[in-house]
């Protein structure tokens, strides 16, 4: 059977793959998403929605729906021999960055549950039980084989395939792609507990007494929570024999913590690598398909978001006609160089976190818990964290996208977020539209205006603001072109389209208005 051709076929339908998913169909592109689970995860390990996934997901109309189903983490705790010897505050940690300037959390079965939904809205049916056997890239389309909930078999044709179907990826395997790195020896843990004591206070906390290192995270109601550890000894081999009970009864006892009910326990494995490319011919990886790492900072899935983000509006433009298939391999340039830089600084985290030496038991149980609220209490240090963690530091200034500079702001920036006296905010343009556009800070020239009305380029002109404008870098009259996930494609001093219309021809692409929800 030949199933009719569509634009995308997605494999996987975790949070990376609707994401692509509702992205791609908001951008008028039409897709076929694909799952060989029967239903979405209903345990999460990511519990984690860093400021600049809400950010980037006002493009879509998600960001008030995810808010209002999580919490911020008030502050994070870190604990000692039975005692917190270290806080530090998180509520308002980015403040001035962004307009969600603390540690989101949000379960992903959660997470998960909201972009269903929002793809269902969407008209988009995620295909269950249907599993990836095989693709071929014919150059002008890809043939996919499929094995169907039924067990019969099936062969679609679609335009690209995007594989965002994780660590053991079909898609990956099937283009014979390396994945390059190794696996920790350690085997993680994770608990969704309701019971009671101080660490259900909506707070994070992190037990450093040992290198059995365990973190409690609030989840969606007073005296639940979620517990992630790890194993290091001889019962790393034995996953299937491990309880809560026998991996973090000490951890437990030293957090003052009483468990009434365990609704849910698991172990998974975690490894570091980053595959040898994320696209092939008409066929790209997306998320845990492309890399993976370990847990430090909350990275894995807010990355791959990132990832279905920038693909998305990349193959919409390709798609419909307004770029030229030139412009698909820019995302792995920016993509890949991020993932490797991701996994080499995690990886330096978690191994300085879980070294069993002595020296780094006295790190952990002496020297951190004085040193990291002391240093994260300066301003500086503490924006730096702040920007690395929460992944609004992210830029391609070095990638052929990128063009020009206005004092500190960069082509290849994330535009920086400013807010007024009265609240409104330079971000609220991007709220449910995915498009190019053009911000002036200032007064916009006629010859600008009159570019942006016959591209159809929607041009957002804010009254210059001293105080609240040039601290972010942003420069008085002077004129960025936005790119569709709201980074900065050109950042031009002399504001009149001549270096719009030069970064067009160069690049080959057509600016063309807003795709809408």
């Amino acid at each position: 059977m030949v199933a009719n051709p569509m634009d995308v076929l997605i494999v996987g339908a975790g949070p990376t793959g609707l994401i692509l998913a509702l992205f791609l169909v908001k951008q008028g592109v039409r897709v076929r998403i694909i799952d060989k689970m029967s239903m979405s995860a209903e345990t999460s390990r990511a519990t984690v929605v860093h400021a600049r996934t809400l950010e980037l997901y006002r493009l879509a109309g998600l960001t008030e729906k995810c808010l209002a189903q999580g919490q911020p983490a008030k502050a994070s705790n870190i604990w000692v021999a039975g005692a917190i010897k270290g806080r530090v505050p998180l509520a308002e940690v980015g403040k001035g960055l962004t307009p969600y300037p603390f540690l989101f959390v949000l379960p992903q079965d959660i997470h998960e549950r909201i972009l269903n939904e929002e793809a269902e809205r969407c008209g988009i049916n995620v295909e269950r039980n249907t599993e990836l056997l095989n693709l071929t890239d014919h150059g002008t389309h890809v043939t996919a084989e499929l094995r169907m909930p039924d067990g019969g078999k099936e062969t679609c044709t679609t335009s690209y395939i995007a594989g965002c179907d994780g660590a053991r990826s079909a898609v990956r395997n099937a283009l014979n792609m390396e994945f390059v790195g190794d696996a920790y020896h350690h085997l993680f843990y994770v608990a969704d507990i309701e019971g009671s004591g101080p660490c259900m206070n909506n707070e994070t906390h992190m037990n450093l007494d040992e290198a059995d290192i365990i973190g409690v995270f609030p989840y969606d109601k007073p005296g639940h929570c979620r517990l992630i550890g790890m194993v290091h000894d001889e019962r790393v081999d034995r996953p299937e024999a491990l309880t809560l009970d026998s991996v973090g009864s000490r951890a437990i006892d030293q957090l003052n913590m009483h468990i009434d009910k365990v609704n849910w326990f698991s172990t998974y494995r975690v490894h570091h690598r980053v595959a040898e490319h994320f696209a092939q011919g008409r066929a790209f990886l997306v998320g845990d398909a492309a890399h993976i790492h370990s847990p430090a900072g909350g990275q894995g899935m807010n990355t791959g978001i990132g990832d279905a983000i920038n693909l998305s509006w990349k193959l919409a433009s390709v798609i419909h006609g307004k770029a030229t298939a030139d412009l698909l391999p820019s995302y792995e340039t920016e993509r890949r160089a991020f993932a490797l830089k991701l996994v080499q600084t995690t990886d330096r985290v978690f191994t300085t976190l879980t070294a069993e030496s002595v020296v780094a038991g006295i790190v952990r149980r002496r020297v951190a818990p004085l040193i990291v609220p002391l240093v994260l209490s300066i301003g500086r240090a503490r924006e730096f964290f702040f920007r690395a963690v929460s992944q609004i530091g992210i830029n391609y200034r070095s990638t052929l996208l990128s063009e020009g500079a206005t004092g500190d702001v960069h082509g290849g920036d994330r535009l920086p977020w400013v807010a007024d006296a009265n609240g409104s905010d330079n971000f609220a343009s991007f709220d449910d539209r995915i498009g190019w556009q053009v911000h002036v800070y200032g007064l916009a020239k006629g010859i600008l205006r009159e570019w942006c009305g016959s591209t159809n380029v929607q041009l957002h002109e804010y009254e210059w603001h001293q105080d609240q404008y040039q601290r972010t870098g942003l420069v008085r009259d002077a004129a960025y072109l936005i790119r569709p996930d709201t980074y900065i494609a050109v950042a031009d001093l002399v504001g009149d389209a001549k270096a719009f219309e030069e970064y067009a021809e160069r690049n080959r692409l057509v600016f063309s208005g807003v795709a809408g929800s």
